[in-house]
C-alpha cells in the first residue's frame, strides 16, 4: 500500500513516518491488489490534542477514520483500530448479501464480526425544506435538538443542510 503523509501545524518526523508505516502495513493483509491502494494520512495540531485522518480509496469501498487524542502514537494506534473494525463490519456485510462479492478486500483474512446485527431502516420521514437563511437553519436545529437541518436557501434557491460539527463549530452542505 502507498501512502501519502501530510501534516498541518505540525512537522512530520521520520518516527512519526515509520510508526504510520508500520501501521498501515498491518492492514495490507487486508487488501489483494495492495500496490493499486493509496493511504492518505492527514495529522494535524489543535490546542486540545492530536488530530489524524485516514482515508484509503479502493475501488469498491472508501475506508476512512479520524482520532483525537493528547498523544500522536495512541491516535495512530486508535485510527488503525478503526479501519479494522470497518473492514469487518463490510466482510459482515458482504457475506449476508452475497456469496460473489468482488470486493477488493483478502477476505479469508478478515474475521467476521461476532454478535454484527444487520443495518435495519426504522424510520422513514419525508419533508419539504421551507425557504430560510443559514442563521434561521441553525436556529431551528438547535430548537429541535437535532444535529443536523435540511432548509431551502433563499439566496440560491437550493437545498442546503447546516449541521454541528465535533469541535460544536456548524457546517453547510450546499447542493447544485
Amino acid at each position: 500500500m502507498k501512502i501519502t503523509l501530510r501534516g498541518k501545524n505540525i512537522e512530520i518526523t521520520e518516527a512519526i513516518e515509520e510508526k504510520v508505516s508500520e501501521k498501515l502495513s498491518k492492514l495490507d493483509k487486508y487488501f489483494i491488489v495492495s500496490e493499486n491502494v493509496e493511504a492518505k494520512v492527514l495529522v494535524r495540531t489543535y490546542p486540545y490534542g492530536q488530530k489524524i485522518e485516514v482515508t484509503i480509496p479502493t475501488e469498491y469501498v472508501l475506508l476512512r477514520a479520524e482520532v483525537v487524542d493528547q498523544d500522536l502514537y495512541n491516535a495512530i494506534d486508535l485510527v488503525i483500530d478503526k479501519l479494522e473494525g470497518q473492514i469487518r463490519k463490510y466482510k459482515t456485510r458482504l457475506n449476508r448479501k452475497s456469496k460473489d462479492n468482488k470486493l477488493a478486500f483478502n477476505l479469508a483474512s478478515i474475521e467476521p464480526l461476532e454478535d454484527e446485527e444487520e443495518d435495519v431502516l426504522v424510520k422513514t420521514k419525508t419533508i419539504t425544506p421551507k425557504p430560510m437563511d443559514m442563521e434561521e437553519a441553525i436556529m431551528q436545529m438547535e430548537l429541535i435538538g437535532h444535529s443536523f437541518f435540511v432548509y431551502r436557501d433563499t439566496e440560491t434557491d437550493a437545498i442546503s443542510i447546516v449541521y454541528r460539527r465535533n469541535d460544536g463549530d456548524y457546517g453547510l452542505i450546499e447542493t447544485e
